[in-house]
């Protein structure tokens, strides 16, 4: 916490006396929990204080095939030939129970992940929730959705997802291939396989006939063995670009349908009429509220030239006031970094940006004793060619450019190996016309930095991936469209 008495907060902790996780929690095969075939289990645990947290069994290539066959006679016998509508009620129910539930999978995602409890409680389940309310209205209107064509669903659909947003991106890619008509095997991020096992409770709890969504916690291993399995239809993937190229290279070739949503190096951009307290919030928003554990995170920022000084110190100032520690507190800012291996990635390019010549800056906090930390981190004076403004390093850390004119700002930005999401903070409309059409970033916010809605589409151009997810055209992906 901040060391100035003036921003030291009575602690306000979440109750979490309600919230059930139990020693063992098993696999989610067919609608029912199981063992792993092979005995084979891991510890997951609380990145803030390391405690453990439960036992939780590994999926092997054993029960891959398992969940797929499972899948596939579901697809064929229940999910497929059911009317769209019905598909629509179960994903509603699915809807109603999350929020019935909310507070526990909130107190959850925040004990497994370390993101702070106002992120875990007002954005993380609440979109979950509206995800799955979204895509059950469209379950029966696919004809409309695609006038002239005839849309079918593809069949079983192997999900990978990530530990920065565990039960949004299950939802994500969930809802909509339910929608759609297809079966699903999920195999959650290792460091944070909680809430989607709770998420497996809440199909038993709905009725979803068994086998149409089945749950697989496992590593790297689990998810190579769900992308070659030759019964999966098509692949969703959220993760590192490294690991989608991987799997790119593993379904040439084949016929199974991918979309990959991949790593980011988002660059905010503050004109010289933009509302500057409104900016500084916004980037605050964007790289230190979620510990920079999203790839949209805006962890570039480029700054012109004659409010720089302006919005360095008010960037500083604002950091001041941050507060990093407990994610069950409803005061902290700035939560636990998500495994010891991510923490000394993090480090590791702290080192590396003070090395390459960039000056750090952080605030004036103590950390705690135990678990994985990080303080807010402003790099000043970096260049393009620093490796910390060229590469993802999914942490709380900003890096800051000067430009001179909007030219010169839009060639920085885009001068980078991805394009997943920019933002850009100016007065005038037509600056923003012109931003938007030019920035190579799938999403683009304008005064406003991570703002996210089911309706709108998500995604990538270059290296942070193809196809979306959202929206209409989240639909798209897990249909046949002749």
């Amino acid at each position: 916490m901040p060391t100035d008495s003036s921003w030291v907060y009575a602690p306000a902790p979440e109750d979490s006396s309600h919230v059930e996780i139990k020693k063992h929690y098993q696999l989610f095969i067919d609608g029912k929990f199981r063992d792993a075939a092979d005995g084979r289990t891991f510890d997951t645990q609380n990145p803030a204080n390391e405690a453990h947290l439960s036992e939780v069994a590994f999926s092997g290539e054993a029960d891959v095939d398992t969940a797929v066959k499972a899948a596939r006679r579901a697809y064929n016998e229940v999910w497929c030939p059911m009317r769209p509508a019905d598909r629509g009620k179960y994903l509603y129910r699915i809807a109603r129970i999350l929020q019935e539930r909310s507070r526990e999978f909130a107190v959850t995602e925040s004990l497994d992940g370390g993101k702070p409890i106002k992120e875990s409680r007002d954005i993380d389940i609440p979109l979950a929730a509206a995800h799955f309310f979204y895509y059950a209205g469209w379950a029966d209107k696919l004809d409309y959705a695609f006038p002239g064509r005839s849309p079918s669903s593809l069949g079983v659909a192997g999900q990978i997802i990530p530990w920065n947003f565990p039960l949004l991106m299950a939802a994500w890619k969930i809802a909509p291939a339910l929608a759609c008509g297809n079966t699903v095997v999920l195999k959650p991020a290792e460091t944070t396989p909680l809430t989607a096992m709770k998420l497996a409770e809440v199909f038993q709890e709905a009725g979803l006939p068994a086998g149409v969504v089945n749950i697989l916690p496992g590593d790297g291993s689990t998810g190579a063995a769900l992308v070659q399995h030759p019964d999966i239809d098509k692949i969703a993937f959220t993760g590192s670009t490294e690991v989608g190229k991987r799997i790119q290279q593993a379904i040439a070739g084949t016929a199974k349908k991918a979309t990959l949503e991949l790593g980011g190096k988002a660059a905010n951009i503050i004109l010289d009429d933009a509302p500057l307290h409104q900016a500084v919030e916004g980037i605050i928003n964007g790289i230190f509220f979620n510990q920079g554990h999203v790839c949209c995170a805006g962890s570039r920022l480029l700054v012109q030239e004659g409010v720089y000084d302006s919005v360095v110190t008010l960037l500083k100032d604002r950091m001041e006031t941050l507060r990093v520690g407990d994610p069950l507190d409803k005061n902290t800012d700035i939560g636990a970094i998500n495994s010891k291996a991510q923490q000394d990635i993090i480090q590791g390019y702290l080192e590396l940006g003070e090395k390459e010549g960039a000056e750090i800056h952080q605030p004036n906090c103590t950390l705690p004793s135990k678990g994985y930390w990080c303080l807010p981190t402003l790099f000043l004076n970096a260049t393009q060619s620093h490796r910390i403004v060229q590469e993802e390093i999914f942490g709380p850390v900003l890096a800051v450019q000067t430009f001179r004119t909007p030219d010169e700002a839009i060639e920085m930005a885009n001068n980078t190996p991805y394009g997943l999401s920019a933002g850009v903070w100016t007065d005038k409309g037509s600056r923003i016309f012109n931003f938007t059409k030019r920035l190579r970033a799938g999403v683009v916010w304008a005064n406003t930095y991570n703002q996210f809605d089911p309706s709108s589409p998500f995604g990538g151009f270059k290296e942070s991936g193809f196809g979306r997810e959202g929206g209409l055209h989240g639909l798209e992906p897990y249909l046949r469209l002749d």
